[in-house]
């Protein structure tokens, strides 16, 4: 896909990383690679937080389903 060919909502968030990567770059007073590494760092460190709600998530409905069995006492 060409970047001319985005849908809208692909355009949106484009923009909206295009804002953050601004917003790295100058906490990192221009420093590009810093910027790059601690946006990476940051979007590693959300990534493990959503696994590991999604994985408590699971265990609480796989519980549910234990505790809800049909026919035991």
């Amino acid at each position: 896909m060409l970047r001319d060919d985005l849908t809208t909502g692909q355009d949106a968030r484009r923009a909206e990383a295009e804002a953050i990567a601004l917003v790295y770059r100058a906490a990192h007073r221009g420093d590009d690679q810093a910027a790059l590494v601690a946006a990476i760092t940051d979007a590693l460190v959300d990534l493990d937080a959503a696994e590991e709600r999604a994985a408590a998530a699971r265990r609480v409905v796989s519980r549910g389903f234990v505790r809800g069995r049909v026919g035991t006492p």
